[in-house]
Formats: structure tokens, C-alpha cells, sequence
């Protein structure tokens, strides 16, 4: 484009033109081209020559450096350098593009250039795809043309829809192609399933000196051996190898001193409220670098008290990242890019850990944990507004609510679910922020002041939200650590009843999905949100098409892996399918199932029945023994209880459905005689005479019985007994019985038979 330009503007037309040549330059498309085909030739050509002439330049490496090491080729490369990127500003600023290509302050400048070449090609691109569309009779503006009598759907609007409220409720900004501020950080991001080891390396305001090894952390760096190794195990490691307490790797360092802190003296007498200035008079300083970070810790440790929040981005990182934190004086008012200083922000420490001085949050539930993983920051001394709310029983405890209690201000929630990680960051955003710090101290006064009021002019009520506090800055941040049951509290939690197939497959999903959260350093609701994975573990499609139906819309990294998906819900499909049931947990096939609600269950292989609970088991243990028989025959549930009582009158009542159960048994059993033959049949138990002659006669009578069954059903005699499910049982029960006692009694008298004997020839021997 510079190179067509600078040609054209050497074809000057002479000042005493004719006036046909007047003509001619009115019709040409450029100056200097007749048409558009001239001109894209004309282009296309310096294209080519541009790059010829960039591939003959010194390739990267040893023939680079070597002309590098000549000044003159080295201001040759500056000058030039400097051209081409003054020619790329001024054609982004022709299209309306950000053009800063000159900063070369940062260390990042050079990514930082070619993500602005790429906004600005996708821009010009954009741009000549609508004239094109235009040229081409296609324009994008144009309202869609709309048939006669047509009338758009009316749009009812009730609570839910209504665009005003939901506009003035919140604001959703978000960059779509942001660079990922992890791609800067200098410590690498630690997602491995580890637990966290603390960053901590100094002590500031140590009344227990910090162990050595947390002080001698950076002897890591100087081991090459256990660069790949995560940091909990390169640090255990260590331990190992120094011999050192294993406890202290995952203790608090500043227990010792939160332990013994004192409340101060300023808070058991009711204070003196200072008013705060307006938000459009007060101050506010944009810290980014290492040496405003550092006169601010200065600035700090000159005051009695200051302001705490922070801003994390929680969506596309894995364990969050910690993006501003505002702090505010009586003064003035401070904002610190995180993202920037984000290995320098050890050095608030000095003040954070300060035994002198208050800091005041509200809601630093999460705020002392995000500190401590992305910083090492600690925190003693520290008073939260939302403990003093709850104690004061205001109704509300949130920091809107305050505001509007003590400040008559309506605070500005536009902004709660921006995109923080934004750079540079709107003057709406920075005010938003900056609010959220500027009224909490006068906040801190005035709930003092109430809650001074409240004990009756005694301080019980602000020492009581002292010590909560206290026990708040003891809490110490845990990492997400996967297990293999780890499926199983979200699968709670939804409250469904899933098949073996079903829960695998959930299980196979959510061991994917954590994994490739870690491995891309992004949020599992990224990667596969809750409801899809529920969704596609509920269906189980047999194509990749229908995971996709099951996401919508479809997540990025679903799309991407669609092939891997498939196969674990393939794998998932070939889980055996059991009976499952609901509220008792139980592990069948390696899979924790529920037992307490029954659906229907299918089982492919023919099982014999499962032997009987033996009698010497308690009542839940007999219970649990025929559940897990009932996994090896389903249908065992279907049977005849053996405790129920049966009246005489069912078992010879043709029309009672014992009778017919009765029945349909002595035909199996008459089946399975006839097709293995009387021969092979061998009884387990011995039975008297009368009782095989018995049998011998009901199997001489019942092939008779069965001929007139199938002609027709008749009822049967007096003498007909149906088969008794628990008789046998008892039988052998007692035959098992009988025999153990009867070896029990010949044990005790052959011990005793052997002292007996023993002692006679005791005495034998030392009478002689």
C-alpha cells in the first residue's frame, strides 16, 4: 500500500495540461491508474517485490547476528524499522485502528504491536467485505423487506424483560479478543493437582521467624532437576532433602502472630466520625509500576487505617486471577493493576501484616484467599463491615446497602459482571472501582459508632466482630484438588437418579473436563458449563452430532474435541447397565450407586439364585446380603417373601394368585427333572425314608397332573400342598445345625479325654 502510494504521488501531472488530458485524469480511477484492474496489478506486483526482497534479508541466527555486529547495518535496521512502523500508523489511523507502534517501553511491546497488525487487518478486512457487499448489490444496512399485511409479534413485557431496569441493574462488558494476562505473568501458572503451597518468602512484622524453608525458595530456581516438577512436590522434595517439618509447607505463616494479637486500644471507645470528600473532589492514582507500588507501601505505613477491595476474573482461568485492588486513605484514593505488578505486590506486606494498622474490607471472605494465592499477601489487624452489619441486624449486609444507610448513595452495579482483565480500562470501570473503597472507612466509623450504641456504651459488640475478623484472616486458601469421587458431590447436588451407564459417563466427563481445564488454564464452566455435562450424561448420544445438539451454544473446547467425547461416551455405553438405586450409597462394578429407589433394570446373563442370608447375620446385615443378591439376580426381588404368613384358604383357592405361583413352581421343577434325568439329581442333604418315598410319589403323580393341566386346569385335592419356599431351608439349616453341635460335643470330649490322660501319666512320673 506505501509502495503504490509513493508511486502514484511521483506521477505529477505538468501545470500547462491540455484540456483532453483535463478529461482523461477526471475518468482514471486513481492517479495514475486508468482502472481498478491497474491499480491491483500495480499493487499485487509491489506485494511480490516486498516479499522478495524481505525473504532475501539475513535469516535469524548465527549469518544475522553477524551482520548485527556492524553499526551500520544496525542503523540501517532502525531507520527502516522506524518507516515501515510510522507507514503502519498512519494507515491504521486512516482506518480508525489504535496505532501506538512506537512504545517500546514494555516488555511486551513487540506482542503487544502484533496484536494491533491483527485488529487492524480484521478491521480493514471487515471494511472491504461490506463495500464489496455493496458493489456486489448486497447492503447490510438495508431493512429486511417485510410482506403485505404483515404484522411483527407483539412483545409482552412483564419483570423478567423489561430492558430499563435490567440496563440500569447491570452492565455485561466484555472484550472478545483480549490477550490472555497469564501469557505475561513471570511465575508460571500452578494448576496441578497438588494442594498450594504458600508464596510467601519474607516476613514482614514476624514475631515467629519464618521457617527457612519458605525463605529459601529461590534454591528452586537453581535446581534444573525440578523445573517440570509442581511446586507442592518440588517443595516437599526439599523437605525431604533438608529434613524439615512436613507441617509447615500447609500451615499459616502468620499464625503465631494472629494468635497472640491484641485488639486495639482505639476500638473499645466510641469513635469520632470523620466525614469523607465527594467522590468527583477526591483523587485517585493509577499505579502500574514498580516504583509507585512502593511510595504507595510508604504512604501506607504512615496511617492509622485503610481501605481494602479487589476485582477477580474467575471465567476463563482455571483458579481465578486477582485483576485490580483499590485502596483508599482519608485522602485519596488508590487503583493497582494486579496483572502488572502481580510478583511485586509481596512488598504491601510491610503494611498488611502491621499490627498498628486497620484494614477495613467488607465481604473478604474470598478477598483473603484470592491474596493469598495470587500474591502471598497476609493479612492481621483487619476489621469486616459486612460481620458489623450482621450484628447490627440491619436486614441487608451488602456494601449497596450500607452506602444507603450511611451515605444516601446509590451505588453504581453496572459494572459487577465486567470483564476486568480489560487494558486499558474504561473511565466508567476505574470510577466504578473506585467507589467501592472511597466511603467504606466513613462506613467503618459509623458502624462503630452503632454498634458502640448498641452494647450499651460497652465495646462487647465491636470486639466480638474484632475477633470474627481475626478468625477470618486465619482462613487459609485451598487448592481444588480432583479425586476419583470427586463426580459425586455435583451429582448430589442436581438431585438425579442415573443409570451405571448414566453415572459413568457423567464420571468420564468430568475427569475430562477437569483435565483440560488445568492443561488450558481455563474455568470448568468454560470448558463444559454444569447443565450441558448433565444433559449429555442424561442422553448419551451415539454421534458426535448429538453431543452438539446437547450444547447450545457450543462450547469452543467441546467443538475441538468432539472426536475424544465421543469416545468416552462410547466407553460409557459399554458399562454394563445395572439395577440402581436412590440414597444409599454402594459400590457395584467400581461405581458408587444409590440404593432406596428402584426403576427397572436389565440384566443379560442368566444367574442362579443367590444363597440364603446366613442366620447368625444381624437384621441390617441380612437386608444388605439380599440387596447385593438382588444385583446378581433381578429378578430375585420379584419373589415370594419367606416370613409372610399364608392362609390355608389362598393355597387351595384355584383363583388366588398363590395358588397359581404355587403351581407354575412344581411345573420348573417337573421340567428340569425331565430334561437332566432322575439319575443325575443327587440331594445335599440326607432325608429320611418317608421323606424320599414322598418325593418318589409326587414325581410318579405329577406327569399325570401335568396332562390334565394342559387340557384344562382342574382343582386340585385336599392332599395337594404347594411348594413351601422356606422348608427346604429350614432343613438344611437344621441338619447344618444338628452336625455342628454334634462335632462340637466330640471336640470337647476328646480335649478332655487328652487332660485326663495327661495328668495321669504327671502323676505316674513324679510319684516314681
Amino acid at each position: 500500500m506505501a509502495a503504490s502510494s509513493s508511486s502514484a504521488a511521483t506521477v505529477k501531472p505538468s501545470d500547462h495540461s491540455s484540456p483532453a488530458e483535463e478529461t482523461e485524469e477526471e475518468t482514471e480511477f486513481c492517479r495514475g491508474f486508468k482502472d481498478a484492474d491497474a491499480f491491483v496489478k500495480h499493487g499485487l506486483g509491489a506485494v511480490v517485490a516486498a516479499t522478495k526482497a524481505s525473504a532475501a534479508l539475513p535469516a535469524a541466527g548465527d549469518e544475522f547476528d553477524l551482520y548485527r555486529s556492524f553499526p551500520a547495518f544496525q542503523q540501517f535496521c532502525a531507520s527502516q524499522g522506524d518507516r515501515l512502523l510510522h507507514c503502519m500508523s498512519q494507515i491504521m489511523q486512516h482506518h480508525g485502528c489504535r496505532s501506538h507502534m512506537r512504545d517500546r517501553n514494555r516488555l511486551t511491546g513487540l506482542e503487544d504491536r502484533f496484536d494491533l497488525v491483527v485488529d487492524s487487518n480484521d478491521a480493514v478486512l471487515e471494511k472491504v467485505g461490506i463495500l464489496l457487499d455493496e458493489a456486489s448489490g448486497v447492503s447490510r444496512t438495508q431493512q429486511p423487506v417485510m410482506p403485505a399485511g404483515y404484522q411483527p409479534p407483539k412483545i409482552v413485557v412483564s419483570s423478567w424483560n423489561r430492558r430499563v431496569s435490567f440496563s440500569e441493574t447491570f452492565h455485561l462488558l466484555h472484550a472478545k479478543n483480549i490477550q490472555r494476562p497469564q501469557l505475561k505473568f513471570k511465575d508460571k501458572v500452578d494448576n496441578s493437582n497438588t494442594p498450594f503451597v504458600s508464596k510467601i518468602f519474607i516476613k514482614p512484622n514476624a514475631v515467629k521467624p519464618l521457617p527457612s524453608y519458605f525463605a529459601n525458595k529461590h534454591i528452586r530456581k537453581e535446581r534444573p532437576e525440578d523445573l517440570d516438577v509442581p511446586a507442592a512436590l518440588v517443595d516437599f522434595i526439599h523437605q525431604q532433602r533438608t529434613k524439615e517439618h512436613v507441617d509447615d509447607m500447609f500451615s499459616h505463616p502468620y499464625q503465631y502472630e494472629l494468635d497472640h494479637v491484641v485488639m486495639p486500644e482505639s476500638l473499645k471507645c466510641k469513635p469520632e466520625v470523620q466525614m469523607y470528600k465527594p467522590l468527583a473532589e477526591s483523587t485517585c492514582q493509577f499505579i502500574n509500576t514498580l516504583d509507585d507500588l512502593v511510595a504507595l507501601n510508604e504512604k501506607l505505613a504512615k496511617v492509622s487505617e485503610f481501605a481494602v477491595d479487589l476485582e477477580h476474573h474467575s471465567y476463563r482461568s482455571f483458579l481465578g486471577i486477582t485483576c485490580l485492588m483499590q485502596i483508599s486513605t482519608r485522602e485519596e484514593d488508590f487503583l493497582i493493576d494486579t496483572l502488572e505488578l502481580r510478583s511485586e505486590m509481596y512488598i504491601l506486606n510491610e503494611t498488611f501484616t502491621d499490627p498498628a494498622i486497620m484494614k477495613v474490607f467488607h465481604g473478604a471472605d474470598s478477598d483473603i484467599e484470592w491474596l493469598q494465592k495470587d500474591f502471598g499477601l497476609y493479612v492481621v489487624n483487619m476489621f469486616d463491615t459486612h460481620h458489623a452489619a450482621r450484628c447490627l441486624n440491619l436486614g441487608r449486609n451488602s456494601l449497596d446497602h450500607l452506602l444507603k444507610v450511611y451515605c444516601s448513595v446509590n451505588s453504581d452495579k453496572r459494572y459487577q459482571l465486567a470483564d476486568w482483565r480489560i487494558r486499558p480500562l474504561p473511565d466508567e470501570m476505574l470510577k466504578y472501582a473506585q467507589a467501592d473503597t472511597h466511603y467504606l472507612l466513613y462506613v467503618y466509623d459509623r458502624v462503630r459508632a452503632d454498634l458502640y450504641d448498641t452494647g450499651n456504651s460497652q465495646p462487647t459488640l465491636i470486639q466480638q466482630v474484632w475477633a470474627k475478623s481475626r478468625d477470618l484472616s486465619l482462613k487459609k486458601y485451598v487448592k481444588p484438588i480432583f479425586t476419583e469421587d470427586s463426580y459425586m458431590e455435583l451429582y448430589r447436588k442436581q438431585k438425579k437418579s442415573f443409570n451405571t451407564q448414566q453415572l459413568a459417563a457423567f464420571r468420564l466427563l468430568y475427569a475430562w473436563r477437569d483435565k483440560l481445564g488445568r492443561e488450558n488454564d481455563e474455568s470448568t464452566g468454560y470448558v463444559l458449563p454444569n447443565h450441558m455435562m448433565m444433559k449429555i450424561a442424561e442422553e448419551l448420544p451415539k454421534e458426535p452430532q448429538g453431543i452438539i445438539a446437547c450444547c447450545n451454544p457450543t462450547p469452543a473446547l467441546v467443538r475441538q474435541q468432539i472426536n475424544e467425547l465421543h469416545q468416552l461416551l462410547k466407553q460409557a455405553r459399554e458399562t454394563p447397565l445395572l439395577k440402581v438405586c436412590a440414597q444409599t450409597n454402594t459400590i457395584v462394578n467400581g461405581l458408587p450407586l444409590q440404593l432406596d429407589r428402584c426403576y427397572v433394570s436389565f440384566v443379560f446373563e442368566e444367574e442362579e439364585e443367590a444363597a440364603a442370608a446366613p442366620a447368625h447375620l444381624t437384621v441390617a446385615q441380612q437386608k444388605a446380603h439380599s440387596i447385593m443378591g438382588s444385583f446378581e439376580n433381578p429378578f430375585r426381588m420379584y419373589l415370594p417373601s419367606k416370613d409372610i404368613h399364608i392362609s390355608k384358604n389362598a393355597k387351595y383357592d384355584p383363583s388366588s394368585k398363590i395358588y397359581e405361583e404355587a403351581k407354575q413352581a412344581g411345573q420348573k421343577r417337573e421340567r428340569a427333572a425331565s430334561d437332566v434325568g432322575e439319575e443325575s439329581l443327587k440331594p445335599n442333604v440326607k432325608v429320611s425314608k418317608t421323606e424320599s418315598e414322598t418325593s418318589v410319589a409326587d414325581q410318579s403323580t405329577k406327569p399325570a397332573q401335568k396332562k390334565q393341566n394342559v387340557q384344562e386346569p382342574e382343582v386340585p385335592e385336599q392332599d395337594f400342598k404347594p411348594f413351601d419356599y422356606s422348608q427346604s431351608n429350614f432343613k438344611i439349616f437344621a441338619g447344618k445345625t444338628s452336625a455342628f453341635f454334634l462335632s462340637f460335643f466330640i471336640c470337647i470330649f476328646f480335649f478332655d479325654w487328652c487332660f485326663q490322660g495327661t495328668v495321669f501319666i504327671a502323676c505316674i512320673f513324679f510319684h516314681r
